[in-house]
């Protein structure tokens, strides 16, 4: 065998030189270091290394009974937009006198915050201490993709129970049977699979993809047919920043003083860190302040927090209803906490005048305003862009949209899986050889949050030079179109999928991909399930071939040693692991 050449993630570095250029021109930023495992102790060589070591594969793989990997450089780009992240905010943090020349991240850090919700649900314990045991059910494994009796391949989606139950009885499915297919539909964001009863999908298949539309359109269910093919079907830009008006220099506005407002904070710090001396973080003095739900908006806002904002968040009046979604880390829930740790709360009664003047308030202290909110409730409530930025021109005003302008007034639900069907990252995240259909690991949620954040980032920069601020408007449908993938499915052979061992799984390093007739040579006559991981990574290792354990247990993860440094765990404040602030400042 030939010596083993180390390869730069250059997935990543592409992504975070295409970011950086997007980002307004002149706009000081700071060059991104970035490698493959980062603080992680392990030996990652490639993207496929660190989707094994870091839980991708095992969350990704649910769904259809084991671990497999995704097929794009997910945890690549995901590292190539905190490359650009680390950059943009080092530059504002040096355009407000800070001392910032470097910044690095990796792939594997990268990878690490997109399961950070799994991982948080993984080690979760209740308020008294034991860990908590809500997750998917031992061996639940399916999609939610749907097939009908002419072929087609649908993705429905659906937040309202009575539009679920009145679909399936158009489709002749009573209601009660309809009912034991609602718990795992929803709750397939969090588990990451999605065991329906087999005679929904047997309904589904009695009827041809017309009768699906059909009772769609007439319940209001969002549906999607699948296709095979992986390239983009739009390719909008990351972001669309819309400058605010000109403001004379004279009436520029300072920075917001942090002035008190009412409110609570969610339990813990936003990014606890290992006992090593940090500089400032580049966003320290900031102010954020958010209305968000589930994932895509709620992460974006955590992000920023993690780069040094104050983050102020706006829930209804009682709380965000998802606070108390099993399993519970305390007396809140572990997903929830996982994207919102360390943010001030606020709570508004939106519908009311009195409330949305709190919003007003709130906006008119703040360096940025995020929100994911419908399409059309903003202006609904008199809380659009133009409205905010009238009483403060220097605001940044962030859009995070499932869809943004690409399906018209009236798109579908904006989640992540009908965002995956409409980019073709369904048809590209797996090979040639199996039906298109989403992963249920929330892909475009956990990247498009990122990927707003980014904006909020790039239009701050541009504010230290024009005292400007303005309006940015992203999208889960933006985020996926940044993941490269070929003009057709990949095929993969044996090889591209992880070796069964006899106490879990291996996945085979580029060396050993390439050579399968040396992993053969190699085992002599023993099969591969005959032997532990252990014995597996000695025999390869003796080649001078690497090979990487595929956990699949994250609460095993987050006690490994070789993540001490990268995950940390439950504490008495956060009960349950999460990862470090992805990015190292100096």
């Amino acid at each position: 065998m030939t010596p083993r050449t180390v390869v730069r993630p250059v997935v990543a570095a592409a992504v975070a030189d295409q970011l950086l250029r997007h980002t307004a021109p002149g706009v000081p930023q700071v060059r991104p270091t970035l490698d493959w495992a980062g603080p992680v102790g392990m030996e990652l060589p490639d993207e496929r290394a660190v989707q094994a070591a870091c839980g991708l594969m095992h969350i990704h793989g649910r769904a259809t009974g084991g671990p497999v990997p995704l097929a794009v450089d997910y945890a690549s780009v995901v590292a190539g937009v905190l490359a650009a992240q680390g950059a943009t905010a080092a530059g504002i943090g040096r355009a407000r006198g800070l001392d910032l020349r470097e910044v690095r991240t990796s792939v594997a850090q990268g990878a690490l915050l997109a399961v950070g919700q799994y991982l948080a649900a993984a080690t979760a314990r209740e308020a008294d201490g034991p860990p908590s045991t809500a997750g998917p059910e031992p061996g639940a494994s399916g999609l939610a993709t749907l097939e009908t009796a002419d072929g087609a391949r649908v993705e429905v989606e659906t937040l309202d129970p009575s539009a679920w139950r009145e679909f399936w009885a158009l489709l002749g499915v009573p209601s009660a049977l309809a009912g034991r297919g609602w718990l795992p539909f929803q709750q397939r964001f969090a588990t990451a699979v999605c065991p329906l009863p087999e005679e929904l999908r047997a309904a589904a298949r009695r009827r041809t993809l017309p009768d699906l539309v059909a009772a769609a359109y007439d319940t209001g269910v969002s549906l999607l047919t699948l296709g095979a093919d992986p390239a983009p079907a739009v390719h909008p830009e990351p972001w669309r920043l819309t400058p605010a008006p000109a403001v004379h220099p004279e009436h520029r506005q300072p920075a917001p003083a942090v002035a008190p407002v009412p409110r609570r904070r969610t339990s813990g710090p936003a990014h606890p860190a290992p006992d090593v001396p940090v500089p400032p973080l580049p966003l320290a003095g900031l102010r954020v302040v958010e209305s968000t739900r589930r994932v895509q908006g709620p992460l974006a806002g955590h992000v920023l927090g993690m780069l040094g904002a104050e983050v102020i968040r706006i829930e209804p009046p009682g709380g965000d209803p998802m606070r108390w979604l099993p399993p519970l880390a305390g007396d809140t829930s572990a997903r929830f906490t996982a994207l919102n740790a360390g943010k001030r709360v606020v709570e508004a009664d939106l519908t009311t005048a009195r409330g949305r003047e709190t919003v007003r308030e709130l906006a008119a202290e703040a360096d940025a305003f995020v929100h994911n909110w419908a399409p059309g409730k903003a202006a609904r409530l008199g809380l659009d862009a133009a409205d905010l930025l009238s009483d403060r021109p220097a605001l940044v005003y962030a859009w995070a949209s499932g869809f943004g302008d690409t399906l018209g007034d009236r798109p579908p639900l904006g989640t992540d899986y009908l965002a995956q069907v409409h980019s073709g990252l369904a048809a590209a995240v797996r090979p040639a050889d199996e039906p298109p259909a989403p992963s249920l690991m929330t892909l475009t949620d956990v990247l498009g949050g990122l990927v707003c954040a980014q904006g909020v980032l790039a239009a701050l920069a541009r504010r230290e030079g024009t005292g400007r601020g303005g309006r940015v408007d992203s999208s889960l449908v933006s985020a996926a179109a940044l993941i490269p993938r070929p003009a057709h499915r990949v095929r993969w052979t044996a090889s591209d999928r992880p070796v069964r061992t006899a106490d879990g799984h291996l996945y085979l390093g580029p060396e050993a991909r390439a050579h399968p007739e040396a992993v053969h040579r190699l085992l002599g006559r023993a099969e591969g399930s005959a032997l532990t991981t252990d014995e597996w990574t000695h025999r390869l290792a003796e080649a001078g071939l690497t090979a990487t354990p595929v956990h699949t247990d994250l609460a095993a993860l987050a006690d490994d040693p070789a993540f001490k440094a990268a995950v940390a765990p439950p504490d008495p404040l956060i009960g349950h692991a999460r990862p470090h602030a992805p990015w190292e400042f100096a």
